[in-house]
């Protein structure tokens, strides 16, 4: 080969190694310029991994220590994208343990724009062990708090709800977020080039939140629950509630909501069954609103227990016609006949003795028509008429408890006044937020008409039935028909009962609401016997003696 081209020919290879040395040289540069940000944050993402601590949420605990909310732990599991080689094969052995399809999976781990990406929180801890065991490259685990409810199904309306990041959605969880929720941490993990885990960092240290101690008592919530689950079964309403208080210090011992709700499995119930209806359903109470419209007449003194006042068949208020409820009305009634068989005209009578001022003075008085304050989210107000906004007929519906909207609550607080000596007690359900109450009767017009309601569980009143052996006690029922289109229902009704014991020293305080029950409709029918259940079991369990005769 002659000299001259084996010289062009080193020439030429000269040449090439020459080119591709500057295009490497440009390429070292390009890639040291202007892709240096983002190869050094894939770099970091490749090596740092920054996670959230979530806090442990406090426990929330009955009176006696049962514990209703708890947090423990839960397992998460992430995915790096760029990290992972394969990710159709990561996502076929992934897919059944972290309840995502395939394809699902395949996407997620695919999208090479992402440097973290969860693929399931908060999931069983034993699904996650298996999870580690996989040792898959760019898949990792990290131990999180998971509320749960130990006691299942109780009291979920009041305890409420804890989203997927550890914020309260509803009930105590709500509105005591601020206290459960604690302060999250940072945890920053950094890996060799090899992906392989050679530090971890507390960067901020989690801090648990506080703990949170009820009011209620789990035995006699799980009581009063099955005792409405009853109702539930026997009247098939549209729902029920009922609440136990101590009417001397306003204290909830529990708040019982049906249908009942699995607090572990909130989703799977539907929207009116999540409802507190003690504290968000409002309703025309009908007759156990009557001792109100008394209470007030005696401390006007108006009437007194004994006066005789005679009450024809039906009363004629403007345009409406008031009638009683039961066969066999009219008579010469005293005040206290009145109540104990919860006449209607003998009611209205009253009320109108009273005249609109006076008797929208008692009504709010007693509280309605604004919140109890009860500690507790979504309470709602009611609707009370100032008396400019009466129409003719008003005080024949307002004083037997038509024509006014209340809550349980509202009712089982008023009740406090003539349990409590005529000291109204504002209820509470979170331990040491109880308030000195405030006085609404004389003490002397409070007992007379705790007398007098002693007379509805005697022979002849509405509740007669409704008895505790050695037990004496006094209470009121209520059937009202449920307001619709301007009127009122011929089919739907509100089913009442507000009573406590013992009647001469009363410690235990139980209002009961039945929303359209089937079957019977009558406080005294439906509503009394669930009272009866409630309190033949509270009296004993918490050692109440029956007090004086």
């Amino acid at each position: 080969m002659p000299l001259e081209l084996i010289q062009r020919r080193i020439g030429l290879l000269f040449a090439l190694f020459l080119a591709l040395l500057a295009l490497a040289a440009v390429r070292a540069a390009w890639l040291g310029t202007v892709k240096s940000g983002s190869l050094g944050e894939r770099a970091a993402s490749q090596q740092i991994e920054d996670l959230t601590v979530p806090a442990r949420r406090g426990t929330i605990y009955d009176r006696n220590g049962t514990e209703l909310a708890v947090s423990e732990d839960s397992v998460t599991v992430f995915a790096n994208p760029l990290l992972i080689d394969d990710p159709a094969a990561v996502a076929a052995r992934l897919a059944p343990m972290v309840g995502r399809t395939k394809d699902e999976l395949l996407r997620t781990l695919s999208d090479r724009d992402a440097g973290f990406v969860y693929l399931r929180r908060k999931m069983n801890a034993s699904l996650g062990a298996k999870v580690e065991r996989l040792e898959i490259e760019g898949i990792g685990t990290v131990v999180e708090p998971k509320r749960a409810y130990p006691q299942g199904h109780l009291a979920s309306q009041v305890l409420g709800t804890v989203g997927t990041d550890n914020y309260g959605l509803s009930g105590l969880e709500h509105a005591r977020d601020d206290r459960l929720a604690g302060e999250d941490g940072r945890r920053r993990f950094v890996k060799d080039a090899l992906g392989e885990p050679v530090s971890m960092i507390e960067i901020e240290r989690a801090e648990a939140g506080e703990d949170l101690r009820l009011t209620l008592d789990a035995a006699i919530q799980e009581r009063t629950e099955a005792v409405l689950a009853e109702v539930g079964k026997t009247y098939q309403p549209a729902g029920a509630t009922a609440l136990v208080m101590d009417p001397r210090t306003g204290e909830i011992l529990a708040l019982a909501n049906w249908p009942r709700v699995n607090a572990n499995d909130v989703g799977s119930a539907p929207t009116y069954a999540r409802q507190n209806r003690a504290i968000e359903a409002s309703y025309e109470p009908g007759s156990t609103f009557k001792p109100i419209t008394v209470s007030g007449a005696l401390e006007e003194r108006i009437i007194e227990p004994q006066t005789k006042l005679s009450v024809p068949p039906a009363l004629q208020v403007a345009d409406r016609t008031i009638g009683e409820a039961h066969d066999g009305g009219g008579g010469i009634l005293t005040v206290a006949d009145i109540l104990a068989q919860s006449s209607n005209v003998g009611s209205v009578m009253i009320g109108l003795k009273l005249g609109a001022r006076r008797f929208d003075r008692w009504v709010r008085r007693f509280g309605f028509g604004r919140p109890t304050g009860v500690d507790l989210p979504g309470e709602q107000r009611g609707i009370v008429l100032r008396p400019e906004e009466y129409s003719g007929s008003s005080m024949g519906n307002m004083p037997i408890g038509q024509g006014i909207a209340v809550t349980p609550i509202q009712m089982a607080t008023a009740y406090t006044a003539i349990a409590n000596g005529g000291r109204l007690r504002q209820p509470y359900v979170i331990a040491g937020n109880g308030r000195p109450g405030r006085r609404v009767l004389s003490r002397n017009n409070a007992d007379r008409v705790s007398r007098m309601l002693e007379g509805v569980l005697a022979a002849g009143g509405t509740a007669q039935e409704a008895q505790v052996e050695g037990y004496r006690l006094a209470g009121k029922t209520g059937t009202a028909e449920k307001a619709e289109n301007g009127g009122y229902s011929k089919t739907d009704f509100v089913a009442s009962f507000i009573g406590y014991a013992p009647a001469r020293d009363p410690r235990l305080l139980v209002a009961v609401m039945v929303d359209e029950p089937r079957g019977s409709i009558y406080g005294g029918v439906v509503a009394a016997p669930a009272f009866e259940r409630i309190v033949e079991f509270a009296l004993p369990y918490l050692k109440i003696p029956p007090g004086p005769r």
